[in-house]
């Protein structure tokens, strides 16, 4: 039997459901760590099975740095509306948009640049968790950061 106490402790930081977080826990008997590379690698199974679906709904973020210099601009992509209103949707583009602020890249690079707040993963996986927490397929359309 899995403590419910590392349930809601990988429940909370990874916002996967909690009878995956239970599963993952089960599978990794008990190891906390393990439980959390096994919900990435489903995560990522996942998000290449949602990757030919269309992403034909979405939002565009933008931020601005403190000294007005530096901004960037994310058209982020899913696949219905019910999602591209959610906050944690919202919070993936606002996290795309501090990364494109903070590292000047080519169009092609961003996915595979390490992400800013956590280097131990890339923009892709950081978008696979979003896309195993919601359900859909996520797509980063495009993106420009400007700088003065």
């Amino acid at each position: 039997m899995v403590n419910i106490d590392k349930i809601k402790q990988l429940r909370e930081e990874t916002c996967v459901s909690v009878s995956e977080c239970k599963k993952a826990l089960e599978q990794a008997k008990g190891d906390f760590d393990k439980a959390k590379e096994i919900l990435r690698k489903w995560g990522r199974e996942l998000a290449g099975k949602k990757a030919n679906r269309e992403t034909g709904i979405g939002i565009i973020e933008t931020y601005v740095h403190a000294n007005k210099r530096v901004g960037a601009m994310v058209e982020l992509r899913c696949e219905t509306d019910f999602v591209a209103k959610l906050d944690v949707f919202k919070e993936l583009a606002h996290e795309l948009c501090l990364q494109v602020a903070a590292i000047n890249s080519e169009q092609g690079a961003l996915m595979s640049q390490p992400w800013i707040k956590d280097e131990t993963k890339t923009i892709k996986e950081l978008v696979e968790e979003y896309i195993a927490k919601l359900g859909e397929n996520i797509e980063v359309k495009r993106f420009i950061r400007y700088e003065i």
